[in-house]
């Protein structure tokens, strides 16, 4: 017998194991996940498929089939927690969510720094068969989740008044409708929940889809913006971001701009960034602080 043989084998075997558990541990995270709606989302009736999960050649979660849309819930440790809330809402075309470097990571990022965080995962309207739509399911599940984290801001130690949004690709389109088409909510409503407002507080939309017709529906009461893309992005982002810009400026609202030389679309919060580009979160920081968003 080839013990020498055999012995390899069993490396190999356990290193297996180990990457498998590695990815079982990032497609479950230990943060608590709520669901936006226990008893079932409104358009989901019936609806009962499974989520599939493939992972991208960088690595990334990428997910799809949801049906149930829910938040992860990253929180900060009570000493150092500042009080603002963000919203993650990750791109992937609408049609898949790119959970990690799009979600999960800016979630741990910001939460190491005292933002507390919630990454949703919403219903995709572009995949094929898919019922939903943009405006009425995607956008539904994320102002749901703003209004989720305001009902529940005592027990997660956020200030209502500083709950906002962050978008990117496709989840930046529904950030910055979000930041248009919120209401008060209602007080009369059965679902405490539905009693909050959706109305963001501030929106970081970054190499967003810019949703048709966003610079008619801006008046003086949108949100903050800060806004982020590469110039080598497609043209409707890398030209229309700075549009955007300055709609909004001509509305009367305060927004920060920022385009990065030779970077395309997708980088996200990943260890492969290089240059500027790697150091994007700090600019998104240093502007919430600016805002006094981070204020203890």
């Amino acid at each position: 017998m080839n013990i020498r043989k055999y012995s390899a084998l069993a490396v190999v075997l356990l290193l297996l194991g180990a990457c498998s558990l590695a990815v079982a541990q990032l497609q479950a995270p230990k943060n608590q996940v709520v669901l936006l709606w226990p008893d079932g989302a409104p358009g989901s009736e019936g609806k009962s498929g499974q989520e599939t999960v493939r992972i991208s050649s960088e690595g990334d979660h990428v997910l799809s089939g949801v049906h149930q849309p829910s938040i992860t819930v990253y929180l900060p440790a009570k000493e150092r927690a500042t009080g603002a809330g963000i919203v993650i809402i990750p791109g992937g075309g609408h049609r898949e969510l790119w959970m990690d470097h799009e979600g999960y990571r800016i979630a741990q990022w910001l939460s190491d720094r005292g933002v507390s965080t919630f990454v949703v995962k919403y219903r995709l309207a572009k995949e094929p068969g898919s019922t939903y739509t943009v405006e009425r399911d995607s956008l539904g599940d994320v102002l749901r989740a703003i209004r989720m984290v305001r009902s529940r801001a005592g027990e997660w130690n956020v200030d209502p008044q500083r709950v906002g949004v962050i978008g990117f690709s496709a989840g930046g389109e529904l950030a910055a409708l979000a930041s248009t088409r919120n209401d008060a909510g209602r007080r009369d409503a059965a679902d405490a929940v539905d009693r909050e407002s959706s109305r963001p507080v501030f929106q970081a939309l970054i190499y967003p889809g810019i949703p048709e017709n966003e610079i008619k529906s801006l008046t003086k009461d949108t949100p903050p913006a800060f806004l982020l893309c590469g110039e080598d992005d497609r043209a409707d982002i890398s030209q229309g971001l700075p549009e955007l810009y300055v709609a909004l400026k001509r509305a009367g609202v305060s927004a920060e701009l920022h385009v990065f030389a030779g970077v395309g679309h997708g980088f996200g919060l990943r260890d492969t960034n290089h240059g500027a580009v790697a150091e994007w979160m700090e600019l998104l920081y240093g502007w919430l602080g600016e805002k006094g968003l981070l204020n203890h």
